[in-house]
């Protein structure tokens, strides 16, 4: 590449603004100054070589600034992140600012050619890698210490000078969205295109998940129904279904693998070539020197992590652990007083008391998994991993094992310690249902209210009867910084695999679980739609080329439901009866079962390619052209020696 950073104009006439940041009130002027310096100068400088703005009001300049970038600049900021577009000749390549004329719509006054989102995603990485040179402490502020290589960002965020970064909604836009993905009901498929366009693709995979998962359960569902009609209690006409349940859960997994790997082609996240990973901005410890990179960057004992690891966050897992036990066994001594006054009474209120301590207990279980997160989130923070990818294992590592004993504790004591049939049955129901209620409420529904609430307060103050679409670009930044920020699609993952557990695990006992997951999934959809485009502000774009450790999950989730499956149908009258005389020869046959079908799991797994032929095809011939390219530039060097 001829050009470099350093011919980069920092001015431009046309200022788009893309970023928004927001200091905290009373913030010193050289603080400010010396911050928004940092952010202007060039890169060979140490800074970000971005464009940078004061919100002006009718109030003067409030603490509040622009961020934005001239198109130049965004163009050599993608090809730093190594984004990956589409060429003239239909195949994906990374950009390169060199080769910018190969790539489709490219044209040097066609400023649509890097949507909004990507824009907001290169600010966002330059703004994260701003990193301090010779500063030992933030100007103005003596107590928020500095070090060479620590990141500007994260100092102003811990210390409380720098209040929020968020990227600004693209009015006009979202309302294309919100039209085309919620706005009517209808029977189709999402705009995944243009939800990745204005989120990333990270958000509109969790999408594409949830809608592929949704209609995956569809056959369960009508299957199951038919089941629960005419077959309630003869458990031996379950084996059908269970079956059919553990092949399903292995097929759409495995096609999932297929339908990702097309999106992510498609988007270009699936050829993004992992860089070597920066330290996250929560990292400390001691500065010194990376052997690989031979930076400059923080440096902590592993030692030290794994006693934190050891020694603190693993005994209060187990406790947390040992007290989510003893709340269960708290509801099943409810559960015996409300069936002994059921019989005491034989009344119709007497029948509905029957359901309250389930009701309860699954709301006690929501309230304990939501208190533990913010313990785990805490804990792994704590524990001072030095990679985000590392930091995410441990925190929803930690995070699953809790609420897969939470939630299903209770529903493999009652089917494998109390062999009660019919109180798994209620239970199951119950707590599925409870849960799909209260989490429509507190992640949706809630916060919708509370967030209409504050935007009609405000439109109120502002004196202006004016639509989202009608509103100044102050008034905009003004209802955004209020608004709830999202924190990511870990929530809601973890909803829907603790759904599938509900749906796989005891399939032959509850079919109609499929149901009410499909019914959930479709208000599902359009009620995350309307949080994302009307409740919180707008996340900044991630790239990713699948749905990472909830894949595995989900598979793992698979496995244990062939185990108690198999069980289950071990232990109804009817199979029992078929060994009356050895029930070692039922056991025997129940394992020899049950290892058949993860056998065939497992077959199924392998026979089922990951990536469709077409894909294959495409990823070996850039394969190949990379290795040309390479070997072609081995020899112009050698020529020249």
């Amino acid at each position: 590449m001829v050009e470099s950073w350093s011919f980069l104009d920092t001015a431009e006439s046309n200022f788009r603004p893309l970023v928004v940041i927001e200091l905290a009130k009373g913030t010193k002027e050289e603080t400010i100054e010396w911050f928004t310096k940092r952010i202007v100068d060039k890169k060979v400088n140490g800074g970000a070589q971005l464009l940078i703005k004061p919100l002006v009001t009718e109030n003067g300049v409030e603490n509040i600034y622009l961020v934005g970038a001239s198109h130049l600049r965004l163009l050599l900021g993608a090809e730093t992140v190594g984004l990956v577009k589409e060429c003239s000749d239909n195949s994906m390549r990374t950009f390169t600012y060199s080769s910018r004329k190969t790539f489709k719509h490219f044209a040097d006054d066609n400023h649509d050619f890097l949507t909004m989102a990507e824009c907001q995603y290169i600010i966002k990485h330059e703004l994260e890698n701003l990193r301090a040179k010779d500063e030992k402490m933030i100007p103005g502020y003596p107590q928020a210490k500095l070090y060479p290589g620590k990141s500007i960002v994260r100092r102003l965020l811990t210390s409380g000078i720098l209040v929020q970064i968020f990227p600004l909604h693209d009015r006009e836009e979202l309302k294309k969205l919100c039209h085309s993905w919620y706005g009517r009901v209808k029977v189709g498929y999402q705009p995944l295109d243009d939800i990745r366009c204005y989120f990333g693709e990270t958000i509109a995979l969790y999408f594409g998940f949830l809608e592929y998962f949704t209609f995956a359960l569809i056959p369960m569902a009508v299957i199951g129904i038919p089941y629960y009609m005419f077959a309630w209690e003869d458990y031996d006409k379950y084996v059908m279904f269970a079956t059919f349940n553990l092949l399903w859960s292995t097929v759409i997994l495995e096609v999932w693998k297929r339908i990702c790997a097309i999106l992510t082609y498609r988007w270009g996240t699936l050829l993004m070539k992992r860089q070597f990973e920066e330290p996250r901005p929560g990292f400390h410890g001691v500065l010194g020197i990376n052997p690989v990179t031979g930076r400059e960057e923080p440096v902590y004992s592993s030692f030290k992590r794994q006693l934190r690891i050891y020694l603190v966050s693993l005994p209060f897992v187990c406790l947390c652990l040992y007290f989510s036990l003893y709340v269960m066994m708290i509801y099943f001594d409810l559960e015996q007083w409300a069936l002994d006054y059921h019989k005491e009474n034989e009344s119709n209120f007497s029948s509905l008391m029957l359901y309250v301590p389930s009701i309860i207990y699954a709301v006690v279980i929501e309230i304990m998994n939501r208190i533990y997160r913010y313990a785990a989130e805490f804990l792994t923070s704590w524990e001072n991993h030095r990679l985000e990818s590392s930091y995410q294992n441990h925190l929803i590592l930690k995070v699953l094992v809790f609420n897969f004993l939470n939630c299903f504790a209770s529903l493999f004591y009652i089917a494998f310690v109390l062999f009660d049939m019919k109180l798994l049955r209620q239970s199951l129901a119950t707590l599925l249902i409870t849960s799909q209620i209260l989490n429509q409420f507190a992640e949706s529904l809630l916060p919708y209210w509370l967030q209409k609430r504050y935007n009609r307060r405000m439109k109120k103050r502002m004196c202006s009867t004016k639509t989202d679409a009608d509103l100044s670009l102050a008034e905009q930044i003004t209802m955004e910084k209020e608004m709830g920020t999202y924190l990511g699609t870990f929530d809601d993952y973890l909803e829907l695999f603790l759904q599938f557990g509900y749906v796989s695990l005891f399939s032959c006992v509850y079919p109609l679980a499929a149901v009410f997951a499909v019914l959930n999934n479709i208000t599902e959809i359009y009620s995350d739609a309307l949080k994302m485009c009307r409740v919180y502000k707008r996340p900044f774009a991630e790239p990713t080329a699948n749905i990472g450790v909830w894949q595995l999950a989900f598979e793992t989730m698979s496995v244990i439901s062939v185990v108690t499956n198999c069980i289950l149908i071990g232990m109804s009258p009817e199979v029992d009866a078929l060994f009356p005389d050895s029930k070692m020869d039922l056991v025997l046959t129940v394992a020899l079962v049950e290892h058949l079908l993860l056998a065939i799991k497992f077959i199924m797994a392998f026979v089922i390619p990951d990536k469709p032929r077409d894909i294959q095809m495409k990823l070996a011939k850039l394969e190949f052209e990379s290795l040309e390219a390479l070997k072609q530039q081995v020899r112009a060097f050698q020529m020249q020696l």
